[in-house]
């Protein structure tokens, strides 16, 4: 079913509301669920590779079994995507490596640097100096992180270098989504597929050449005697899926910028949640102080960027698979 698009180009507010709503949703959820394995399973990339095996089998068999549409597979489009599956995997890497050893809150504050990075990167891409409120938000967040890192008991100079570069690897992940669904038409379904296809002989590859495989697989067959595991397992395979989808979804219908701002409102939630779930943080008044003002600055940020983005036009591409066939 063709997405409902306004005549001027413009999505329509409910399917807008609809993407960020599910992106936001899925992208709490996921940071939780990833933490559960990572916790019992250290082998992130493996982790990783089953999940794009997962959605590349799920797409197939939806498209054989006539639940979606796709177009063929192009090669020219395959080389034109490839910077995206890159950049994709190489952030989720890191964001998996950096949960090993970053407590959730900590993590999703240093996640709210991404709207930074995505400013930064739009302002050496000519799309001029930001407001004077999204430049105050941005340092507040910044801040935020500075104050609750020197407040963390449990610092993890690994960890926090990890998330970092992987909020590096995800700002360009998503400004290359905007630009290649907008540019070649293409659905959130079929940069899934592109996107898998593309990341599994590489992911392979990496999980040979560090050694994580065949050992991961051992300890993966060990662990899976455990039927709480196994449920963890299976979920985070299917919260791989969605998470993909939503993500494309919101970043097409809307934008690399909106994807940021959802991203950095779901994070109050998931740090609250964070303290009282899987454990692993230690309170300390300096670090709780850091995470509210890293909040506040996220909110601030969020709140000036929709002001702002109102009174802008915008052009977007129509998503053609953004609701299932009914």
């Amino acid at each position: 079913m063709r997405a409902m698009v306004l005549d001027a180009g413009e999505p329509s507010s409910f399917l807008s509301l609809s993407s960020a709503f599910s992106y936001g949703v899925a992208s709490m959820a996921m940071v939780f669920v990833n933490k559960a394995v990572i916790m019992q399973y250290v082998h992130s990339m493996t982790l990783l590779t089953l999940q794009q095996l997962a959605t590349a089998l799920f797409i197939h068999f939806g498209q054989v079994l006539g639940m979606s549409k796709r177009k063929d597979l192009s090669m020219a489009t395959a080389k034109k995507l490839l910077p995206v599956s890159i950049f994709y995997n190489a952030n989720v890497a890191f964001a998996l490596a950096s949960l090993k050893g970053v407590n959730i809150p900590m993590y999703i504050a240093i996640k709210r640097l991404t709207p930074l990075a995505v400013l930064v990167s739009g302002f050496l891409r000519g799309k001029g100096k930001p407001s004077t409120q999204v430049s105050l938000s941005v340092v507040c967040t910044a801040l935020g992180v500075l104050v609750a890192a020197l407040g963390d008991f449990s610092f993890d100079l690994y960890g926090y270098s990890m998330a970092l570069i992987s909020v590096f690897f995800q700002t360009m992940y998503l400004i290359l989504v905007e630009k290649s669904g907008a540019d070649d038409g293409l659905s959130s379904m079929e940069l899934m597929f592109y996107n898998s296809i593309l990341s599994i002989p590489f992911l392979f590859f990496i999980i040979v050449a560090t050694g994580e495989f065949p050992h991961s697989l051992s300890v993966l067959s060990e662990k899976t005697a455990s039927a709480s595991f196994s449920v963890i397992l299976l979920i985070s395979l299917v919260m791989g899926i969605v998470l993909n989808y939503t993500m494309f979804w919101c970043t097409i219908v809307n934008s690399a910028l909106t994807t940021t701002i959802v991203g950095v409102l779901k994070g109050v939630g998931s740090t609250t949640l964070g303290f009282v779930v899987l454990g692993g943080v230690k309170v300390h008044a300096l670090n709780i102080t850091g995470l509210v003002i890293n909040t506040f600055g996220g909110v601030w940020y969020s709140y000036a960027k929709y002001t702002q983005k109102k009174k802008l036009p915008r052009r977007v591409a129509p998503d053609e698979e953004s609701h299932p066939h009914k």
